[in-house]
């Protein structure tokens, strides 16, 4: 594993032939949700049966939280409060129309370091997953969206729908890209129906989607992690 400053995001790197990121085997960047630290999701390098040589990257948003979220959290764009008063009360939030403020700085800030990573580490678009969990997980739609060539895949591990108006404008850059998208049957946090919403969504955009729902809340069990793994076979083997 190494810290790695790629383009304007501080990333960890890990796997590739020497446990830092060395080689040319093929890229997964994973993104993670919102108020986690930006080494949230790195043992998912150890627990995913990955192709030989797969490298790994985990990138830390560009936004510090501080305050009652920690030290190290970290987040791609600021929330709404009010949105999460209404979460918290019961009610059922759609997000379809929301356009956070910071979610293109965000989407800036990614296309970005997958530039560098082209550019300086042998990273080809045909070899990449791209994917993340919660306001990760949209944020890798958005940019694969806004990328200038298909990626391989995408995991998305609950997420939601967002920006659609800009994703329907987008909507053709997913046609025949491989995507997980997972989410629990009883999410408080992100409702299941707004993961349906999305899955109509990329399946309409013309995306080879495996939807995985699963009867658990905001969280990553097992069959997940297993269907990651079959993602990678499937896209980077």
């Amino acid at each position: 594993m190494i810290r790695r400053r790629l383009g304007t995001l501080d990333c960890v790197v890990t796997g590739g032939d020497d446990g830092r990121g060395g080689g040319d085997g093929p890229t997964v960047v994973m993104l993670h949700g919102f108020g986690a630290s930006g080494t949230d999701l790195v043992e998912l390098g150890d627990h995913i049966e990955a192709p030989a040589g797969t490298r790994w990257v985990f990138p830390a948003g560009p936004v510090a939280l501080g305050g009652m979220y920690g030290d190290a959290a970290r987040a791609w764009w600021m929330i709404d409060l009010e949105d999460l008063q209404r979460v918290a009360s019961g009610r059922t939030v759609d997000r379809a129309d929301s356009v956070p403020d910071g979610l293109a700085e965000a989407r800036v800030a990614m296309l970005d370091l997958l530039d560098v990573l082209a550019r300086d580490h042998g990273r080809t678009d045909g070899k990449t997953v791209l994917g993340g969990f919660s306001q990760g997980a949209m944020l890798s739609v958005d940019v694969a969206l806004h990328a200038p060539h298909p990626l391989a895949g995408l995991a998305i591990l609950s997420g939601t729908l967002i920006a659609e108006k800009i994703w329907q404008a987008h909507a053709a850059a997913l046609a025949g890209v491989t995507i997980l998208q997972s989410h629990g049957t009883r999410d408080q946090l992100l409702g299941f129906a707004g993961a349906e919403r999305l899955r109509d969504f990329l399946l309409g955009a013309g995306a080879q989607v495996g939807f995985l729902p699963f009867p658990g809340g905001h969280e990553l069990p097992a069959p997940v992690l297993a269907g990651f793994g079959d993602l990678l076979e499937r896209t980077l083997g």
